[in-house]
């Protein structure tokens, strides 16, 4: 069994890695459990709930440092030191602020520590306003590849791995596979791939400047947060298409985004007076002071268009389109302090559209509400709580043998996975394949896979990066009155045989 340092105790660790970890604990994967965490930000001893009850997790806490270091400040580096050598670490897990993520894996890797990354990889302040701070993302992706084949040689088992949870999906296991089959056949690329994101954040104006979760006071904002995942599903997904003499070498890069002073300009306010009379006696701000504060904000929603090439030439067209400012199921003045996710009113709506030519269309839809605490008959319907469906559309005119179309919903997926899955239960959630990625990592640390059966090793991350980079930088670029468009190399890194198109299902079309 391994021990494992937590590394960030917030939320989200709370929320996911912890009780993934303590399951761990109970299936004879994982030995002892610590944290370590900025001193304020929470006490030494963080209760979480695991699958068998409440617990309580022990922290080492730390003095707060710059995110623009390269390296961790002598002293919290012994700190980290003598935590490793005392409870024996031989695995950390990295879930702090992602503008720290990459200083947090360059200490791991030099003392020999197989890392569990959250997402995204990294990020800088002022990255949408700044073009060095947003190209700094790509560097420091290969940087930190450069510090990971040092440490590989030092220490031959070692791991990163991305949290990166879509990649164990079944919709997306699904999808891949079709459009793997149909360029198979076909040599056929993706054409065309549309993907929407919205988690209906409602935040009021003056939240904007006193809620600090989520928020976007260090000059990034969606696109850093909920936005990776799709930086980095969509290429993993564009790569089951590329075949011999089609593979994609550069991708254009267009976003366009909406700020805070953009928000004050939809509904200012006025607006907010009228709609909760209360709001002007909490709200200590005026709208000029909103403005000034928030000037140098970083992006609520992004609508970014993408032109992925090969050889000069456009091979696929996309959009990702990331929205905060959308749909949500708050209803009250005052923010749920106690759960600022799902339990303030944030809904996930998720649609992805993919066209293969004249071959084939896929449709991903995830539309779904929040219970109220009524027993739903179906929950996994449209506008349920757990609602998700993939439709395939092929060409059967063309090839009689195939099915014109076929559906699935959460039920057959799950079936589908059932079958296929040899560990971790495989739900078509969002839950549970963040515990398949912490499950599958686990299941290396401990022998029971290989290097080659890894689905997000941090090897296959760099077209996410590539993207999210350009991302930034087109915003940045904007900001500074240059060009919209920021085209980047979209070569990946040199892959292990994890990153090639797996088939945990067999394919049903």
């Amino acid at each position: 069994m391994k021990n494992f340092l937590v590394v960030g105790v917030g939320p989200h660790a709370r929320r996911t890695h912890l009780p993934a970890l303590a399951a761990g604990q109970a299936s004879g994967l994982v030995g002892t459990l610590c944290g370590v965490d900025l001193l304020g930000a929470t006490d030494v001893l963080v209760p979480y709930a695991a699958d068998d009850g409440p617990r309580s997790l022990p922290v080492t806490l730390i003095e707060p440092f710059s995110s623009r270091l390269q390296a961790l400040p002598e002293r919290v580096r012994r700190t980290l030191d003598t935590v490793v050598d005392r409870r024996s670490i031989h695995a950390v897990v990295v879930s702090t602020e992602p503008a720290y993520h990459m200083v947090y894996t360059r200490w791991a890797l030099e003392r020999g520590l197989s890392v569990l990354l959250d997402k995204p990889l990294s990020v800088h302040a002022d990255a949408s306003t700044d073009p060095a701070q947003a190209g700094a993302i790509l560097t420091d992706f290969d940087d930190i590849m450069e510090c990971y084949r040092q440490a590989q040689r030092r220490f031959p088992q070692i791991m990163v791995t991305v949290q990166s949870q879509r990649r164990y999906h079944p919709a997306f296991w699904r999808i891949r596979e079709c459009i793997a089959e149909v360029a198979a056949e076909t040599s056929c690329p993706v054409t065309s791939i549309q993907s929407f994101h919205s988690d209906g954040q409602w935040r009021m104006p003056d939240e904007m400047i006193d809620l600090s979760y989520h928020g976007f006071d260090r000059g990034y904002g969606k696109a850093a947060h909920s936005g990776f995942h799709f930086f980095d599903i969509v290429p993993w997904l564009l790569a089951a298409g590329e075949t011999s003499g089609k593979e994609l070498d550069a991708v254009a890069v267009h976003a366009h985004v909406t700020r805070p002073g953009d928000l004050l300009a939809q509904m200012g306010l006025r607006d907010y007076e009228r709609l909760f009379p209360a709001f002007a006696a909490r709200n200590p701000y005026t709208e000029p002071e909103l403005r000034s504060a928030t000037r140098l904000f970083g992006e609520v929603d992004a609508f970014i268009s993408m032109a992925y090439q090969s050889r000069g030439r456009t091979m696929t067209l996309g959009s990702i389109n990331l929205v905060h400012n959308g749909f949500s199921q708050r209803g009250s003045l005052t923010p749920a302090h106690a759960s600022l996710y799902k339990g303030n009113g944030r809904v996930r709506h998720e649609t992805h559209i993919i066209e293969q030519g004249p071959f084939q269309a896929i449709h991903l839809h995830s539309l779904q509400t929040l219970t109220d605490g009524t027993e739903s008959a179906d929950p996994h319907a449209l506008g349920n709580e757990r609602h998700v469906e993939v439709h395939v559309f092929r060409n059967h005119t063309f090839r009689p043998d195939w099915v014109k179309y076929a559906g699935f919903d959460f039920g057959t997926l799950a079936a589908a996975s059932a079958s296929a899955s040899a560990s971790e239960v495989a739900l078509p959630t969002q839950e549970s394949s963040r515990r398949r990625a912490t499950w599958e990592f686990l299941e290396y640390l401990d022998g029971r896979r290989t290097r080659e059966g890894m689905s997000s090793e941090l090897t296959g991350h760099r077209r996410g990066a590539t993207l999210m980079a350009g991302a930034y930088l087109s915003m940045a670029q904007q900001w500074a009155g240059a060009s919209p468009v920021a085209t980047l190399d979209f070569r990946p890194a040199p892959q292990p045989a994890s990153a090639q198109v797996q088939g945990p299902m067999e394919a049903v079309l």
